[in-house]
């Protein structure tokens, strides 16, 4: 197994929240250390990558809004006329 150096660290969690990591842990078959890490590192990639995390708030609201059901949301909120081409 490859092992990397790291540094350990100590955070304080809500009940609720550990409760969520610890059961998560145990769904993915993977411990709370490797959960929190990954999930810290993508977070911090968002944080580098502005452009990704402003289309992700702009789809979110599009389907957020989206109030007619019959609607298609990407017929009727995307920019088709590159596809067409």
């Amino acid at each position: 197994m490859n092992m990397t150096k790291g540094i350990t660290t100590s955070i304080r969690l809500e009940l609720n929240l550990s409760k969520k990591l610890e059961n998560a842990a145990r769904n993915l078959h993977r411990g709370k250390n490797w959960l929190i890490s990954e999930a810290l590192r993508r977070y911090l990639e968002q944080l580098e990558n502005p452009n990704l995390v402003q289309e992700a708030r702009k789809q979110s609201l599009l389907a957020s809004k989206q109030k007619n059901t019959g609607d298609d949301l990407w017929e009727t909120n995307s920019d088709q006329e590159e596809w067409n081409s």
